[in-house]
This record gives C-alpha cells, structure tokens and sequence, in this order.
C-alpha cells in the first residue's frame, strides 16, 4: 500500500531528474558539421524522408551558441581539429556529441599523419555511430540511443560525480597508438 493507491487519479509522480531529462530529449538542436561523404546521409536524415523533425530537431544550427549537439559526420582531419574543439567549447551546456561513420570514430581507412585517428581524442563522444556511410535510419536509431542517455542523466552535484568519473575512465583508456588492430 505506497502513496500511489491513495493519491487521486491524473497525478503523476516523479522527480526533476525525470522531467528535466525528458524535456531535454525532446528538443536536441543538432549543429552543421559535416566533413565527408556521410555528410550527405546526415542531410538525408534532415530531409521528409526521414523527417528529424520527429525527434525534435527541425532545424540543424548554423551557429554552435544555438546547439547542443554535435553530429561529426566524417574523417577529421589534423588541420580541422582545432576548429571542431573551438566549435565545441562554444556551445552551451548541456552538449552532447555523436560521432558518425567509422572515419570520425576510428580514423577508418585513413590510417596516416593527416587524419586523427578518432574524434575523441578532439571532443569527449556520447554515442559512436559504425559504418561507411552509415545509413540515414542508423543515425535515427543512433539518436533514439542518445535521447535514452539523455533521459536517465543526473542534474546538480550528481551530474559533476557523474561526468568526473567518466572522464577518468577516458583518461585511463589505451591510446590508438598502443591498440594492436588489423593495421598493425
């Protein structure tokens, strides 16, 4: 017998957290930022096709103060990490970063000296999205993930616990460089 049974019907329990979090997921503002080829699958997820507007993201933003996701699509190159860290330092908090194809995760086929071998080591990522080119209904699938991420995130003091121990967890990962992988 909890306080649900004696409560009249039309009320809804739940906490800040719980409201905070599923505002949040409903009005993600994506910012521009396509590199290469899966640019063009990032546009097509934009499109009535796909209709993104359905996520609450109508409109991708032009200016990073506008957005608080970053959807680098593409390889990244040593010349442009600067400018995807500059982007990303200007915009708000909360931000998140979803990392398309395997060029922005991994480098990709681009193992040399003028592609960074993963976008995190540029910009913390949230979600990893594999393929080449991945696909418009990947990228929703891969949103749908995030919104989940974004839905059960902490406010407050718990957030700052939250986001210090995954920065350790990041900080004690190997680097590309001593990973033993197919190219080695």
């Amino acid at each position: 017998m909890g306080i649900e049974e004696k409560l009249p019907s039309g009320i809804l329990l739940g906490t800040v957290e719980n409201l905070a979090g599923y505002f949040r997921k409903g009005s993600l503002w994506p910012a521009t930022f396509g590199l290469a080829c899966c640019a063009i699958e990032m546009m097509a997820f934009g499109g009535p096709r796909h209709d993104s507007s359905r996520f609450g993201m109508e409109v991708f933003r032009a200016s990073p103060r506008q957005a608080d996701l970053m959807i680098v699509a593409g390889r990244v190159s040593q010349k442009m990490a600067p400018v995807v860290r500059q982007i990303y330092d200007q915009m708000p908090e909360p931000k998140w970063v979803l990392s398309m194809g395997v060029c922005a995760s991994s480098g990709g086929m681009f193992n040399n000296y003028a592609i960074v071998q993963g976008v995190d080591h540029v910009v913390p990522v949230d979600i990893y999205l594999p393929g080449c080119p991945p696909r418009p209904e990947m990228l929703m699938d891969a949103i749908i993930k995030l919104h989940d991420q974004i839905r059960h995130e902490k406010l407050g003091a718990h957030a700052e616990v939250e986001k210090a121990e995954k920065e350790a967890v990041a900080l004690d990962a190997p680097s590309t460089l001593e990973m033993k992988g197919l190219l080695r």
